[in-house]
C-alpha cells in the first residue's frame, strides 16, 4: 500500500484525490492546501481525511510514501526538493518546473536518494495516446513525418505564464511520447496583445533529427475550442480530435509515394496515395486513473515510468527555448 498526501487543492487536486482514494493500492489521508473554503469542500467529500494549511506537516510526516504537488510552477521546485530530501517520491504537475536547471536538480537528489519523480503528463495515458503510440511502435504508421497540433480556445489568461507554458506543455510530453525522439531545435512566435507581458497566441516549432518536424499552436483567444493533433507517416495519417465525444481517432491509409523513372534517375514522380479510413476501439478508461496504477507499478515493481523526471526536464527544456526564441523574434534555439 503506498501511502500519498496532496499538496494543493485547486483546479487539479481534486481529481488526483479522488484517483487515490478510488485505489486499492494508495491510501490517502492528508490533504494540504493554503485556502480555508477548499480544506472544508475536502472535510465534506472525505471526512476521514486530514487536512493541513501548511505543506511542512506533509514533508515532515515520515508515514507518507508519495507527495503529489499540485501548486503553481513557481513553487513546484521548493516543495518536490524539500519532499525528495525527505525521503519521498514525488508527482508534480506539469510542467514539472519553472526551468530546466531546477529539473535537473531534482533528477540529480532522486537519483541520489534512489527516489522517483513523476510529473503528471496526464494526457500520455489517455487511451487515444496509448492506442497512437502502439500504432508507431508496430510500424503501421511508418516513419513519422510531421506532429502538428492544435489547442486553442477563449479562455483563462493566465497571470504568471504565457500561453505556450500553459497549454503547450499537453502537446509537448504527447509529441515527445509518441516519436520517441530527442529534438535539436526550437523556433517560436508569438505575441502579447493587452501589454501583460506574456504571449497569448504563440507557434511552436520542434525540429528532430532527419526531417521529422513538429507544430504546436496555442491560443487563448480563438472563438472556439479545437483540440486536434495530425500525424503523417510513410505508411498511414493519424487525425486526433479530442473534442469529439466519440470516434476520436481517425487512421486514414492515405500518403505520398515518390518513385524515380528508371529511364530518367532525375525525374521524380509524385504519387498521391488514397486507401480506407477506420476509428480504432480506443481504452474510455480515465487516464489518471491508469497513470496512478502505472505510478503503483513503478513504485512497487521498479517498473520505468513514460512520464519520468526525464520527460518532465524535456517538456521544460522545449518550453524554456521556445521563450527565448520568441523574445529574439523567431531565432532557432538549440535544444
Amino acid at each position: 500500500m503506498i501511502n500519498v498526501a496532496v499538496i494543493g487543492y485547486g483546479y487539479w487536486g481534486p481529481n488526483l484525490v479522488r484517483n487515490f482514494v478510488a485505489n486499492p493500492r494508495t491510501h490517502i489521508d492528508l490533504c494540504c492546501d493554503l485556502k480555508e473554503d477548499r480544506l472544508k469542500a475536502i472535510n465534506r467529500n472525505y471526512p476521514s481525511l486530514k487536512t493541513t494549511r501548511n505543506y511542512k506537516d506533509v514533508i515532515n510526516d515520515p508515514s507518507i510514501d508519495l507527495v503529489a504537488i499540485c501548486t503553481p510552477v513557481f513553487t513546484h521546485y521548493e516543495i518536490a526538493k524539500e519532499a525528495l530530501e525527505a525521503g519521498k517520491h514525488v508527482l508534480i504537475e506539469k510542467p514539472m518546473t519553472g526551468s530546466s536547471a531546477q529539473a535537473e536538480d531534482l533528477i540529480n537528489i532522486a537519483e541520489r536518494k534512489r527516489l522517483k519523480i513523476f510529473v503528471d503528463h496526464t494526457f500520455v495515458y489517455t487511451g487515444a495516446v496509448r492506442k497512437i503510440r502502439q500504432l508507431v511502435d508496430n510500424g503501421e504508421i511508418g516513419d513519422l513525418y510531421y506532429y502538428d497540433s492544435t489547442r486553442v480556445n477563449l479562455g483563462l489568461f493566465q497571470q504568471d505564464v504565457n500561453v505556450l507554458w500553459d497549454l503547450a506543455p499537453h502537446d509537448i510530453s504527447i509529441m515527445n511520447h509518441v516519436t520517441d525522439q530527442k529534438p535539436v531545435g526550437v523556433v517560436a512566435t508569438g505575441a502579447d496583445h493587452f501589454g501583460k507581458g506574456y504571449e497569448d497566441v504563440a507557434y511552436l516549432t520542434v525540429y528532430f533529427p532527419g526531417s521529422l518536424i513538429a507544430h504546436i499552436h496555442a491560443n487563448w483567444m480563438s472563438p472556439v475550442k479545437i483540440r486536434q493533433t495530425l500525424i503523417g507517416g510513410s505508411k498511414k495519417m493519424v487525425v486526433w480530435d479530442d473534442n469529439k465525444p466519440t470516434e476520436k481517432l481517425h487512421i486514414y491509409d492515405k500518403g505520398i509515394e515518390v518513385s524515380v523513372s528508371a529511364d530518367e534517375v532525375y525525374k521524380m514522380l509524385v504519387q498521391y496515395r488514397t486507401g480506407d479510413m477506420y476509428c480504432p476501439k480506443i481504452d474510455s478508461t480515465e487516464a489518471l486513473t491508469v497513470e496512478i496504477n502505472k505510478i503503483v507499478d513503478s513504485l512497487e515493481n521498479g517498473h520505468n515510468s513514460v512520464a519520468d523526471g526525464q520527460a518532465g526536464w524535456m517538456v521544460v527544456r522545449i518550453l524554456e527555448a521556445a521563450e527565448e526564441s520568441i523574445k529574439n523574434r523567431g531565432k532557432e534555439v538549440l535544444i
